[in-house]
């Protein structure tokens, strides 16, 4: 997914939305932009709070409008727990997120490439799709054969402060990951019922 200029969606979206934002640099240059202050607008509509919203979690996810709006809809179909829920919950059994979460790829790009280019496997089996689905009780290892590539290289040292979320455990050593639970740590600046308000206009 192409996104354009990174730190502009930033300055729109806020910095959370991707990890190169969230760097002393962006801070020093969004501190020089709000220099001499900002001309005050009219305030925003309920229309357009929804929309940047949706904006924010479509950019923080990585995913094109049509698989967006795919997700959103298979969770205001969904016919057990809340819409705002399931659409999280859909996001981060994502593959590529799971990697993400485990540490393995600073970011969600890098970790969509590394999905991408064959180097985990899925019960067994490998996969090559980003948006594959995990749940629960799936074991998801580094593949034998990508262990010695550089992307592997010193985990225990580069992991060794970092911690998953508890709905996932790593066995470093192993290269070996069990998902445990179904999400339920949602991310906090990102709102998910102005997501689900937005497609259910």
């Amino acid at each position: 997914m192409k996104h354009g200029p990174k730190y502009k969606i930033c300055r729109r979206l806020g910095a959370q939305v991707f990890e190169k934002c969230q760097t002393p640099k962006f801070v020093a240059s969004e501190a020089n932009n709000k220099k001499g202050g900002k001309k005050r607008g009219k305030a925003a509509t309920n229309f357009a709070i929804q929309l940047l919203e949706k904006q924010k979690v479509r950019f923080s996810y990585g995913v094109s409008e049509k698989q967006f709006y795919n997700y959103v809809q298979k969770a205001i179909e969904t016919k057990k727990g809340a819409p705002a829920e399931k659409l999280s919950e859909s996001l981060e059994r994502r593959l590529d997120n799971v990697v993400y979460r485990l540490g393995l790829a600073n970011t969600r790009a890098l970790a969509r490439q590394m999905v991408a280019h064959g180097h985990f496997v899925v019960k067994g089996k490998r996969v090559t799709v980003p948006s594959y689905n995990v749940s629960t009780g799936d074991v998801i290892s580094i593949r034998e054969g990508s262990r010695n590539k550089v992307l592997f290289q010193n985990l225990e040292t580069r992991l060794k402060n970092y911690t998953a979320p508890n709905w996932l455990s790593f066995d470093i050593t192993k290269g070996e990951a069990v998902v445990k639970a179904m999400p339920n740590q949602p991310e906090s600046f990102l709102d998910y019922n102005a997501v689900i308000e937005f497609y259910s206009r």
